[in-house]
């Protein structure tokens, strides 16, 4: 049995506590068949007054929570109420609702700013404080989606970067249970809660890995955590850049019948398919993030999308994972999108997100964070010009400046493309920025013979001749860079002879083709041609 893992941590609460984690940071996401609601309240697309309306909410709900409190705890909710009540930040997040932000992204955008100073300030009191708006943004973002904080089960131990003083208030300590922090400030309000209430706590950690209910003693008194289950230490992120994936080189590659390396990868869509991958594949080629994030309240969400992108990239361990952006627009509803003004009909993919570069900061930023904890490499969907692939990289680096004033661990991915519209395919060479290509045949056939997307009359086989002229071309014009084949033409064994022979050598289906399209390959020759004696 393996030894107990024991960090060193800083003391904010004396006493020693155990009990099963509770991962603080990690989605609980269900399927869109289990939510009893995916998308967004009626009052979310309300405007102004949807925001004062939440605003009302929340300071309700504080003021419940402080009925029967001790003065400490009141005195703390007060602030919160306090700054809730302030008209300045309401006018600053109607400011940015006239120059034609969504309600939600005004309200994140504004608490985030205000973050951001704090977590800058010189006084440990004043980063401390950081946390308290942390909390604030997230009842009211939470009253305007109808999704309020749950509580955590009594007897647990809290695992997360640090925690809101409401939600230490809300939860019954008197079954005990303790925290353990990989930030957080012995001078912030949780740890005087903490030491009033006598609960064991922590803070400063560094982050770690446990799993949900896994057993975790806190020890208030010596400073530190203890892991007694498969618990490790993550290590900071090195400050240098991820290299682009070499597709020849991970584990996982079978070959064809003359002995050239071919990958197999998966494509993913829920959360839910997560615990299902194949330790046998490559890896992810394609996690299509917007069926994980489907409506507005996602989207503002980078907490919930970070956890979800971690989840991911920790169960694929050693092997690389590709997050496409999120896909939005046209046939690919994002729920409240409707009620922002876009700039044409029909926006879609990165035209929507550079549109619309709120959507797109709050998922760079989520995708950053996440980059820390695998290999992560980020794809860009429907990309037609160069210079929306320097736009998006534009956005990266400068929320990951943002992210290393406030000191919070990131990296940067590679950052590459999908080839879905032919003028990209046709002119790939210009695409000198991008890390990776890969190839989205169901998009790339639709525009080729000129159909709808959902056009049920035209035969996708009588466009294969086509597209696969195409694929080779632009195989050619990649020059070296890694290329790959994410759409449905990859996991059907009628082309596989043709996407052989055109060079492709790295192949990502859905999770029920693999065993199909492996059997295919390794009775084929590299270009294409069936093996002797097939």
């Amino acid at each position: 049995m393996a030894e107990p893992l024991r960090l060193k941590a800083k003391s904010a609460s004396p006493g020693v506590a155990s009990g099963p984690a509770f991962l603080a940071e990690e989605p609980k996401a269900p399927s869109a068949a289990e939510r009893p609601d995916a998308g967004l309240p009626p009052q979310m697309a309300g405007g102004f007054g949807a925001l004062e309306k939440a605003i009302d909410i929340s300071i309700g709900e504080l003021e419940r929570l402080a009925e029967g409190a001790d003065a400490e705890s009141r005195d703390i909710i007060d602030f919160q109420i306090e700054v809730l009540r302030d008209p300045t930040i309401a006018e600053a997040t109607g400011a940015r609702m006239e120059k034609d932000q969504n309600v939600v992204f005004a309200w994140v955008a504004t608490l985030d700013a205000y973050i951001s100073e704090l977590e800058a300030a010189d006084e440990e009191q004043m980063r401390a404080r950081a946390v308290d708006i942390l909390d604030i943004k997230n009842r009211v973002l939470g009253a305007l989606a109808g999704t309020p904080v749950a509580d955590f089960p009594a007897g647990s131990v809290f695992v997360g970067k640090d925690m809101e003083p409401s939600r230490f208030l809300a939860h019954d300590w008197s079954k005990g249970g303790g925290i353990a922090l990989f930030a957080g400030s012995t001078a912030g309000h949780v740890a005087l809660l903490a030491r009033a209430k006598s609960v064991p706590m922590v803070v400063a950690t560094g982050r770690f890995s446990a799993a949900d209910g896994d057993p975790v003693s806190v020890d208030g008194d010596a400073g530190a955590v203890i892991l007694q289950a498969g618990g490790m230490l993550i290590p900071p992120p090195a400050p240098t850049q991820v290299p682009a994936v070499d597709t020849q080189t991970v584990s996982g590659e079978l070959r064809t019948a003359d002995g050239v390396p071919i990958l197999i990868s998966i494509n993913i869509n829920d959360p839910a398919e997560i615990d299902a991958l194949d330790p046998a594949t490559a890896g992810v080629g394609l996690m299509r993030s917007e069926f994980s994030v489907t409506s507005l309240a996602d989207a503002a969400n980078e907490e919930r999308q970070e956890a979800i992108y971690r989840r991911v990239l920790e169960q694929a361990g050693e092997k690389p994972v590709i997050i496409r952006m999120l896909d939005i627009g046209g046939d690919k509803p994002l729920t409240g999108l409707e009620d922002m003004p876009i700039l044409e009909p029909g926006l879609r993919g990165i035209r929507l997100l550079l549109a619309r570069p709120e959507i797109a900061r709050v998922q760079a930023r989520a995708l950053l964070r996440a980059a820390v904890y695998g290999k992560l490499s980020v794809m860009l969907p429907m990309v037609t010009f160069p210079e929306e692939i320097d736009r998006m990289r534009e956005i990266f680096r400068e929320e990951a400046e943002r992210l290393g004033r406030r000191s919070l661990p990131h990296r940067m991915p590679p950052i590459g493309m999908m080839v879905e519209v032919p003028s990209a395919a046709l002119m790939l060479d210009t695409f000198g920025s991008a890390a990776f290509f890969s190839f989205g045949t169901n998009d790339l056939t639709q525009y080729l013979a000129a159909s709808a997307r959902d056009d049920i009359n035209v035969d996708a086989g009588k466009a294969a001749p086509a597209v696969l002229r195409l694929i080779a071309q632009a195989v050619k014009l990649a020059a070296g860079k890694p290329v790959s084949i994410c759409g449905d033409m990859a996991g059907d064994p009628r082309y596989l002879s043709g996407l052989l022979a055109a060079g492709l050598r790295h192949f990502s289906v859905a999770p029920a083709r693999r065993p199909a399209i492996s059997s295919a390959i390794i009775g084929l020759n590299a270009d294409g041609t069936k093996a002797a004696g097939e």
